[in-house]
């Protein structure tokens, strides 16, 4: 399903606070697995290009928006980051 779509039934959602988290992350699961290839930082933000996504109302969308703007900026960080990171731990 193409974000567009995505965005537009969660426009219609009345959920507010964590029922309009859960709607938005349903929303980008349903995003990732509809998606061709592999999905990341570049597939959201072209997603994010979206007409759709540059004005979401509900609060449902404005999640989905945000999670998807949190996709495109997390995924920089490469494997280093988590072996540093996991060093750390032990």
């Amino acid at each position: 399903m193409c974000v567009t779509r995505i965005i537009d039934g969660l426009e219609m959602s009345e959920a507010t606070g964590r029922e309009a988290d859960v709607a938005a992350r349903m929303g980008l699961l349903e995003w990732i697995f509809d998606e061709a290839g592999s999905v990341g930082a570049d597939a959201a933000r072209a997603a994010l290009q979206s007409p759709a996504a540059q004005n979401p109302v509900s609060p449902a969308a404005r999640a989905f928006v945000g999670f998807l703007t949190d996709a495109s900026r997390a995924m920089n960080g490469g494997a280093g980051g988590r072996r540093r990171a996991r060093g750390r731990l032990n």
